[in-house]
């Protein structure tokens, strides 16, 4: 056995040991989805269950679901646990983000591309910056992500932005303001999800439609945490100077085993970079994928 497989086989080790954590961790701290969301679409398709532990979508051919925030944050490390459609999914979308309002808002995406039967999910990622996106990445999962909730984080301070699946990072957006390149910083966000119908482009670019007969189909949700963000309301932030120590996320930034860690998955898991498309950007890749 070579040292890399070797080094392989402790990192998914690892990482199954922190996606026990998560899930414990994620559980103890939940939110309750009456007091912290309110349902925007859907008519009936989307519940709270459970006494607000457990929030459902679904989706049929008349009309997918969603929900919003009633908080807006402007900064934040924010968990949810989701399990996603089971089965034949082919042709949904599950989306989980934060975003502001208007033609020139900030981003912060995860979307759950469905597959048939058996293939993998894709997990989308995007940010947007003053209206402007295409900085997608995307990858497949190491576990299966519709047999047991797991815990999608996004942690977004000055310094960057990043994605974690279990503990794990897999992207990170770093701000390079200073280099030319916008950053959300201004606007605050909502945390918005939904799942919708997007087979014209989510399963191998719309080759693959959605099959009715299996539906209506089911995400669910649960261990929402927000106890770690910055709650935005009439101008002023939740987050001062005099509690540096319990905020101590807005300077925090990947040590070195995060930087590992975010090799490994996207060495392994990665799909699609848009900063390696040279097709797509023949003219040049966009600044940050030569300054981070």
């Amino acid at each position: 056995m070579t040292f890399q497989s070797v080094l392989s086989n402790k990192m998914a080790a690892a990482l199954v040991a922190l996606t026990l954590l998560a899930a414990a961790t994620a559980v103890a701290a939940a939110g309750n989805f009456n007091q912290d969301f309110d349902i925007t679409w859907g008519d009936g398709r989307a519940k709270i269950l459970s006494d607000g532990q457990l929030l459902t979508l679904s989706l049929d051919k008349t009309s997918g679901s969603g929900f919003r925030s009633k908080k807006q944050y402007l900064y934040g490390k924010i968990d949810m646990q989701l399990k996603l459609v089971p089965g034949n999914s082919a042709g949904t979308v599950t989306a989980y983000y934060l975003s502001s309002l208007g033609s020139a808002h900030d981003e912060i995406d995860f979307e759950f591309l469905g597959n048939l039967s058996g293939d993998p999910y894709i997990l989308h990622t995007n940010v947007f910056t003053q209206g402007k996106g295409n900085r997608e990445q995307q990858f497949y999962l190491w576990f299966d992500p519709t047999k047991a909730f797991h815990t999608y984080s996004i942690l977004w301070n000055p310094r960057s932005i990043i994605f974690s699946v279990d503990g794990t990072p897999i992207r990170e957006f770093k701000n390079l303001e200073s280099k030319g390149v916008a950053f959300p910083k201004s606007q605050a966000m909502w945390l918005y999800s939904s799942l919708w119908n997007a087979d014209d482009w989510a399963t191998r670019g719309g080759l693959v439609k959605t099959d009715w007969t299996q539906a209506p189909f089911t995400a669910s949700y649960r261990g929402f945490d927000d106890a770690q963000a910055c709650v935005w309301s009439s101008g002023t932030s939740s987050c001062s100077s005099s509690s540096s120590g319990k905020n101590s996320w807005l300077s925090e930034s990947l040590d070195a085993t995060g930087q590992q860690r975010i090799k490994w998955v996207q060495k392994n898991y990665m799909i699609y970079n848009y900063c390696a498309d040279a097709r797509r950007f023949s003219q040049g890749f966009p600044p940050e994928c030569t300054l981070s």
